[in-house]
């Protein structure tokens, strides 16, 4: 298993994402019962001209390395926005997202980020577990049509 930035070059790089992201945000539209959350409707020129930095995990199966989860982020000044977390279903629970999710808080923390802020939808119980087991706390709830509820989440960097 490896975590490697993933530089989105080639309209197949993309398309390998978009498999993931799919398969993923699927499970959170069931969760959160709203079929219609964006990640779902991405395609290769929306990955392209995304601005956020994108990590993938790797796992070593059948002798080919696969893509089995992904997170992404954008910065502005020190603060953190994470902005997507997938993992494909066949790799629930072993691990990926905490393993993505510790890599990035890590990383931007070491290059002076003070604050990290992501969200979900208010239903996505394992989503909202991981957040609070890395020490995220609720800021912020809303509602965005059709009704769907939001929540946003927001954790200092260690150091402050």
């Amino acid at each position: 298993m490896s975590i490697q930035q993933l530089l989105l070059q080639t309209n197949e790089e993309i398309l390998t994402l978009l498999a993931l992201q799919i398969a993923s945000y699927r499970v959170e539209a069931e969760l959160i019962g709203f079929e219609d959350i964006p990640p779902l409707k991405d395609g290769i020129m929306s990955i392209r001209e995304a601005k956020e930095t994108f990590y993938g995990f790797y796992v070593e199966e059948q002798g080919t390395s696969k893509l089995a989860g992904a997170i992404s982020f954008e910065r502005e000044g020190c603060i953190v926005t994470i902005c997507r977390m997938m993992v494909h279903p066949d790799f629930f629970r072993r691990g990926i997202a905490s393993a993505l999710l510790q890599h990035i808080l890590n990383d931007q923390e070491q290059k002076g980020a003070t604050r990290f802020i992501v969200s979900t939808g208010s239903a996505n119980a394992p989503a909202i577990s991981l957040y609070e087991r890395f020490g995220f706390m609720t800021r912020r709830v809303f509602t965005v049509p059709p009704g769907v509820c939001l929540t946003t989440f927001e954790r200092p960097a260690k150091g402050f």
